[in-house]
């Protein structure tokens, strides 16, 4: 979507929803400047080239860890250096700026407000244009619509606790962004679905005299400890491919052409059941959850490209140099590698070719789900006695539910996996059969058959006679 164009300069937000990531494309005079760019470069390039652009600079707000970024692949092909704010210790060529340094594009500048808090490299880019007057300013994960970067994420790295984390947020928010004028734009690196933060609104971009109106981490009387206090409560534990991706992104990575290269090896039905048995990996089938259900290879997990792919792949799959093999569909094969290469999972050994209608055509073993319809649920159901898992996060849980059901998030599905009972039936279910399916998969492929997926979720049951509640009994309440 494009954004404030006047006759001096162009900003463009380029965002995924996948990820809920904003990355920015600015352009003035003939120069441009690119701002947390994603791994895939070539849509980038493509502006670039259509603007008669010469990519003069590439700015990151920070290391980040929900997922790998483009800098290196970008600055390879174009020449452009990569700046990252005080503190930046790349394993790379990249340029660590002092705080409040000016770079200049075209008519415009570029000036570096470092903002440590959600990490301790943390920098803001503020625009300032033509006339000299401040424009726009790209928060990163230093603040968002709604809210501000989890300061719990860099603890590691830095050795700081995340309260030490955020009162450095509290002084950077207070000292730097809160003094801005109150039409100056606010274009942030995330929206609502990101796990960087906790309340973050849907909408992606706003100013900063609205978000000193209604986000709570902005509110003019919060004291550091009340800020403190709010920012570091009710935080969902990081995924586990996070500090990975941090990690790739200070010290780099195989370009994504490479990647590709390695990742399209097409495998017949018996190269595939050979290179699983052997390499040890796993078979990620990325097919819609109702065909996964007709039939898979057993030991199959299924996570459907047309959900959040990337961040259910990251949260489900603990190790990023995972070997993987991909069975698609026709057709999805580059967009499947590209998203997986987002956050950061490039050990993808070869693909299926065929898809799994090759492998049904072979004759080999086949596994399917037991799922049953809403309606099917309901005359199966009975009170009081029918175990039911669901599979939704705490609060869509707790804003209604089945009377009864046990919550089991999927985030946390190796926690509780263990405390099912694989001799007692249990019904099975997230909101529309998405998360329901991977946690299916899972459960399959590690010998609990014993269960009904009940296909469409929640949305199907609520049309139903089921009793349904928002009490919650914390003994139904299970991490």
């Amino acid at each position: 979507m494009k954004l404030q164009p006047d006759a001096f300069m162009k900003i463009e937000q380029i965002y995924t929803g996948c990820l809920a990531q904003g990355a920015y494309y600015i352009v003035s005079e003939g120069e441009a400047a690119i701002i947390d760019p994603l791994r895939e470069v070539e849509p980038y390039l493509e502006r670039l080239q259509a603007d008669n652009a010469k990519l003069k600079y590439i700015f990151e707000t920070h290391f980040h860890a929900d997922f790998v970024s483009g800098h290196l692949d970008l600055s390879k092909k174009t020449g452009a250096p990569i700046i990252y704010g005080p503190n930046a210790k790349c394993e790379f060529e990249c340029v660590s700026a002092s705080d409040g340094q000016i770079f200049e594009l075209g008519k415009v500048k570029i000036k570096v407000l470092h903002t440590p808090g959600h990490t301790m490299e943390s920098t803001c880019f503020l625009l300032i244009d033509e006339t000299g007057k401040d424009h726009a300013i790209f928060t990163g994960d230093t603040l968002f619509i709604g809210d501000v970067g989890r300061p719990d994420l860099a603890q590691k790295a830095t050795g700081l606790t995340q309260e030490q984390l955020a009162a450095h947020l509290y002084k950077s928010l207070r000292a730097k962004i809160m003094l801005l004028a109150d039409e100056v734009i606010v274009y942030p690196a995330h929206g609502a679905g990101s796990a960087c933060g906790k309340n973050m609104s849907k909408e992606t971009v706003s100013t900063i005299g609205a978000q000193k109106k209604f986000n709570y981490a902005l509110r003019a009387d919060m004291t550091e400890e009340e800020f403190i206090k709010e920012v570091t409560s009710g935080l969902m534990p990081p995924p586990m491919y996070f500090g990975f991706n941090v990690a790739m992104n200070k010290k780099g990575y195989d370009s994504l052409d490479v990647v590709k290269e390695r990742a399209m090896k097409p495998l017949s039905p018996d190269e595939f059941e050979v290179a699983a048995e052997t390499t040890g990996a796993l078979i990620l089938d990325t097919r819609n959850a109702a065909d996964f259900a007709k039939g898979f290879i057993p030991q199959s997990i299924n996570i459907g490209l047309n959900g959040d792919f990337a961040p259910w792949v990251g949260a489900m799959i603990v190790d990023v140099k995972q070997p993987i093999l991909l069975v698609c569909e026709d057709g999805k094969l580059d967009d499947v590698i590209t998203r997986l290469s987002r956050v950061g999972f490039d050990n993808v050994i070869g693909y299926l070719n065929g898809g799994f209608e090759a492998w049904k055509q072979s004759g080999k073993e086949i596994d399917a789900i037991s799922r049953i319809s809403a309606q099917e649920f309901e005359k199966a159901f009975k009170a009081g006695e029918s175990v039911v898992i669901d599979v939704r996060k705490e609060s869509e849980y707790e804003a209604e539910h089945v009377d009864g059901a046990y919550s089991k998030p999927l985030l946390y599905i190796n926690d509780w996996i263990k405390d099912l009972n694989p001799k007692q039936h249990f019904y099975l279910h997230c909101a529309g059969g998405y998360r329901s399916m991977i946690a299916a998969s899972i459960l399959q492929a590690r010998g609990y058959r014993n269960f009904s997926e009940i296909e469409g979720g929640f949305n199907a049951i609520a049309q139903t006679s089921i009793p349904k509640t928002d009490f919650v009994c914390q003994s139904k309440v299970m991490k």
